[in-house]
């Protein structure tokens, strides 16, 4: 089950869509989708869980806490619309397909796809993109 929670006055307006879309690429990675919690939030929320739980005193779109089970895929992804915001003006793309990366991009992790090294980060833009494509708006 995937829910979607609000930290902030954003709200997603298709969010049955974007739950199939979700559920259909964790199982065309051979996984299940269990209990997957979004919590959108702001810059401040979000550095806040940064500081507190990951040492990291910085700004960042995205943080998921991973709670999967082997190929059950479960966990808390926490995003900034305001960072996503910023990041799809910064990168020239919609505000909408920025969002969509950085919801994917969480789950990609829970299914095993790393970004630490330039390898592992273009293998996530390729899964990432690959994603993307069979997103139906």
């Amino acid at each position: 089950m995937i829910t979607f929670n609000y930290e902030t006055d954003f709200k997603i307006l298709n969010e049955k869509a974007l739950e199939n879309w979700i559920v259909t690429i964790i199982e065309n990675h051979n996984c299940e989708a269990g209990e997957i919690n979004y919590i959108f939030c702001d810059d401040a929320y979000l550095h806040k869980l940064n500081v507190e739980f990951l040492q990291h005193d910085t700004l960042t779109d995205i943080i998921s806490f991973d709670n999967s089970l082997g190929k059950l895929i479960n966990g808390d992804i926490f995003i900034s619309v305001e960072r996503v915001a910023d990041n799809a003006n910064d990168f020239k793309v919609s505000f909408e397909d920025e969002l969509h990366r950085v919801m994917i991009h969480g789950i990609l992790h829970y299914i095993g796809f790393k970004d630490k090294t330039e390898p592992e980060r273009k293998e996530m833009r390729n899964q990432e993109n690959n994603a993307l494509l069979n997103l139906i708006n």
